[in-house]
């Protein structure tokens, strides 16, 4: 019976610390192996981890979030720069990966619309997000928080033995 189904659990978002670095590793890397969320070919070593966490630690502007559900980490996600030149300050790029083993239980929800929170309270105007045409299941995430289709760059990458096109989405926060 519906009732008798227990409630979803709401994972835990907080900020990702050096030790959530394993995790974040295992994460990413199962994405490059088996989806085309990413178009990067090859595993990421803890080498190259490390330098990426050292450069978001160094801007306040892009912080890295994790959720935890049933004592582990079960997803990631962060902020970027859409480029070093000072007029795109106001904007900035979501990333979200979350582990296979809690897809479809609100953990992407829940890392989006705390990213999109970090955002709007350190005055960013524009997050965008870079979503590969054939993931139905990130565009539904960023549609559901009010994310508007802006665009397509078609064939843009390579990957799996096909090309792939990506769709660009954007959410103005204020």
């Amino acid at each position: 019976m519906l009732w008798d189904m227990p409630a979803p659990t709401v994972p835990a978002i907080r900020f990702a610390t050096e030790d959530d670095l394993p995790a974040i590793l295992r994460i990413y890397n199962d994405a490059i192996l088996t989806t085309v969320a990413t178009w990067d070919e090859g595993p990421w070593t803890m080498e190259r981890r490390r330098e990426w966490w050292a450069e978001h630690q160094a801007d306040a502007l892009t912080p890295v979030i994790v959720a935890e559900a049933g004592g582990e980490v079960a997803g990631m996600a962060y902020l970027s720069r859409m480029s070093q030149k000072s007029g795109w300050r106001f904007t900035l790029e979501d990333t979200i990966y979350v582990d296979p083993g809690h897809h479809g239980q609100g953990v992407g929800r829940a890392l989006l619309g705390e990213l999109l929170e970090l955002a709007r309270k350190q005055g960013t105007h524009v997050v965008v997000a870079s979503i590969t045409s054939s993931n139905e299941a990130s565009i539904a995430l960023h549609k559901a928080l009010g994310f508007e289709y802006i665009g397509e760059i078609r064939e843009a990458g390579w990957k799996f033995g096909q090309r792939h096109s990506t769709t660009y989405w954007q959410r103005i926060l204020d």
